[in-house]
């Protein structure tokens, strides 16, 4: 009795929420929404509360149907709660009705969580390989429905909201729920499907409400000037290029021809109409044109989502998202599939080394110096106005090691070019005295950027054999291209600049004057094994005032041409992998720029389709012949045969590998045609012109030696005597004794 007493008098649980979560609630400023809305108990019973603008009268139900409850409104700005008539938890629909009419929406706050304990675990300890899968927008079903999970990581926020034309923009409608382990808010939206734009409103730490953020993990965004993230459904592409993987995870690519094609996606062609080609229309045009020219690669200038067409897409503000500026993913991924259908490998200019600082971007994304360091003398970045990443948060490594694994994953990309890693790798770069923090040891060197590097290299590596990294570097920072476990940097490549400057230097000297810079040509060769290195005349050659390559080229309209076709004969025969911007392989005249397509005219003129025939022939001697790419990245395929020959600035060495027969490259790069000139060989007997850059069907003089050599022993060993043609590059394939 004295028990059923207590029960009696006990008091009843109040169904009504705390004035204050009300008020917090409708004004949008309550940290923890999922505390007040959805079904919560009271008591031994349920009940539901909801904020839904406008409506007048609300009715709870199921998912299946059933009836659950009336709602009474609290706040005349929309605020309902009322009892339930269910025994358990479970998500609901609303009937919300007004005098305009009446509408359904499922309750968000209604459904668990979609992340679980093993992913705070891994994700707090920096560890998680798939976050991609995890944060930004996903369709799910979740629990009886289907919608889209959000999950953004902003643990300095007060609160987070998913915003979007399905719920008008407005913070207060969609508050997500906070994860405190990791900093990432979620929530799920069980009303709204693929293609809806959205954004993130966060109020900072201060109270402050930021400007409306894209998603970092977005996988599709509007197109520029707009700037929302897309929802996507999931990539359906039906891959069919295992043909093409399964032989590079087998390869040793250093022992393998790569011979990749530099392009600009926006500026290789254009409609007629000056707009962008889609990724289908490039996939028709684009992949047999390279192919047909005899590249083994493919490599785009950044198509990262970014919002301004003259940063070339190395201003990103969507790591994750193919930029919307010629398609959707699933048009990028067919494109990926038809290049490798057609042997023709894919790698995508990567940026991890700054950020633009676009108020929609990455830049105090939750109120604080999130992805970057808040000192600007190691969060900001004096030559480009960005900011630069926290390479010591691990937060930040993951997001970035993950975006690696993405493209790779997700794309199957072939490999990531690393943009200005020497920015990253030095904490002074491109800074004064004093505007810079020394390391914990006092030094220069970034070490939170070498860790990351490491640790991306070290992912991908081991995630996706056959995968390359190829690392833009311009000093001499030691083992770039080395094993991790070596003390090196982790990448397969290195582009050589010291190459590119001093070779361009070289030619762009009159003849007469070529003797006093001999060394330019040859220093290379003290360092050409030091590291693996790609051979680059890229976009960077070719721009703001540095013409074109053939413009470069010392000498009359007939010498440029001449001697832009020895030079890329010279490249192609030297140890290392090749690229080539677009445009230079048929000697492009007008300087690149974004703005407008190449000038494709230029082939109705025989010379710049003779630059181009020679592009394709080198191409095809250099995938076919193996002693020009077996031992690219090794010494014992390099012997020079003539080397100091200043007066006559002629050069010859010999290319070879176990098991193949050698191949001896001549240049002569003066205008005089040197007849009876000696040259050493590896062995007598004859030797085969393979290509003679001064071919008349080249559009040279057609000088030459009649296609093939005679190599005699003589006293100091096997020589041949032949004519040199004026400006010209010859290779020789022995052909038997």
């Amino acid at each position: 009795m004295k028990q059923a007493r207590r029960l009696a008098t006990s008091p009843t649980p109040s169904v009504a929420a705390d004035q204050g979560d009300v008020a917090a609630i409708v004004a949008g400023t309550h940290g923890d929404a999922f505390a007040v809305l959805g079904v919560q108990q009271c008591g031994a019973g349920l009940v539901a509360r909801c904020f839904i603008p406008h409506a007048e009268a609300v009715t709870a139900y199921t998912l299946a149907g059933k009836k659950a409850g009336e709602l009474s409104r609290r706040h005349d700005d929309g605020f309902f709660e009322g009892k339930l008539s269910l025994r358990k938890r479970q998500p609901l629909r609303y009937h919300a009705r007004n005098a305009g009419g009446d509408w359904w929406l499922a309750d968000p706050f209604s459904f668990g969580p979609v992340l679980g304990p093993m992913d705070d675990y891994y994700i707090a300890e920096g560890t998680h390989l798939r976050l991609f899968d995890k944060l930004g927008a996903h369709l799910i079903d979740h629990e009886g429905a289907p919608g889209v999970h959000f999950a953004v990581w902003a643990p300095n926020a007060r609160r987070v909201s998913v915003v979007g034309d399905f719920n008008d923009w407005d913070g207060r409608r969609h508050p997500m729920r906070f994860r405190q382990d990791t900093g990432i808010w979620e929530i799920f939206l069980p009303d709204i499907g693929a293609w809806r734009a959205y954004k993130y409103e966060i109020i900072g730490p201060k109270g402050e409400r930021l400007p409306l953020k894209a998603d970092p993990f977005a996988f599709h965004s509007e197109l520029r000037p707009a700037t929302a993230s897309v929802t996507t459904a999931p990539l359906a592409h039906r891959w069919g290029d295992e043909a093409h993987r399964s032989f590079w995870r087998a390869a040793d690519a250093r022992r393998q021809p790569m011979s990749i094609y530099e392009v600009h996606a926006g500026s290789w062609q254009r409609r007629d109409d000056g707009a962008f080609l889609s990724w289908d229309e490039l996939a028709e045009r684009l992949i047999p044109y390279a192919a047909d020219t005899g590249f083994t690669h493919i490599e785009f200038l950044p198509i990262t989502e970014h919002p301004y067409d003259p940063s070339w897409g190395y201003q990103t503000t969507g790591l994750y998202a193919p930029t919307s500026r010629f398609g959707d993913q699933e048009g990028f991924a067919r494109f990926v599939d038809g290049a490798h259908r057609a042997g023709i490998g894919v790698i995508l200019d990567w940026v991890p080394a700054h950020f633009p600082v676009d108020a929609h971007g990455l830049a105090w994304f939750d109120g604080t110096a999130l992805y970057e360091h808040a000192d600007p003398r190691k969060g900001f970045h004096p030559d480009w106005n960005t900011a630069i990443y926290n390479f010591g948060r691990r937060e930040v490594v993951s997001f970035l090691v993950n975006n690696a694994l993405y493209w790779a994953e997700k794309f199957h990309l072939d490999g990531l070019r690393v943009d200005a890693v020497a920015s990253m790798l030095y904490l002074d770069y491109s800074r004064k005295q004093g505007e810079w923090i020394p390391n914990e040891k006092g030094g220069r060197e970034n070490l939170e950027a070498v860790k990351f590097l490491q640790a991306m290299n070290t992912a991908v590596y081991g995630n996706h054999p056959g995968v390359v990294t190829i690392a833009e570097e311009s000093t001499s920072w030691p083992k770039v291209s080395q094993p991790v476990h070596e003390g090196g940097l982790g990448f397969g490549f290195k582009w050589n600049m010291g190459f590119m400057h001093d070779t361009l230097e070289y030619f762009s000297k009159e003849a007469i004057h070529r003797k006093h810079h001999h060394d330019q040509i040859t220093f290379g060769l003290v360092y050409a094994f030091s590291e693996n290195f790609v051979l680059p005349l890229s976009h960077d050659e070719v721009v703001h005032g540095k013409g074109t390559l053939l413009s470069k080229m010392a000498g009359d309209d007939w010498q440029k041409f001449a001697t832009l076709r020895a030079y890329y004969a010279f490249m192609w025969g030297y140890p290392g992998k090749k690229l080539l911007f677009m445009g230079q392989e048929f000697a492009q005249r007008g300087e690149w720029s974004e703005e407008r397509a190449l000038d494709w005219f230029l082939l109705d003129h025989a010379p710049h389709r003779g630059v181009r025939a020679t592009v394709r022939d080198l191409n095809r001697l250099y995938r076919s012949r193996p002693v020009l790419h077996l031992r690219d990245c090794e010494p014992e395929g390099f012997r020079w045969l003539i080397v100091d020959d200043r007066a006559n600035s002629v050069f010859a060495w010999e290319r070879s590998a176990p098991g193949h027969e050698p191949v001896v490259v001549v240049c002569n790069f003066t205008p005089v045609q040197r007849e009876n000139y000696r040259v050493p060989m590896p062995k007598a007997g004859t030797w085969r012109e393979i290509i003679n850059t001064d071919a008349a069907d080249y559009g040279g003089s057609g000088r030459g030696n009649g296609g093939a050599v005679l190599a005699r022993q003589e006293e100091g060993g096997p020589a041949a005597t032949m004519l040199l043609p004026p400006l010209a590059t010859i290779m020789l394939e022995f052909a038997g004794e």
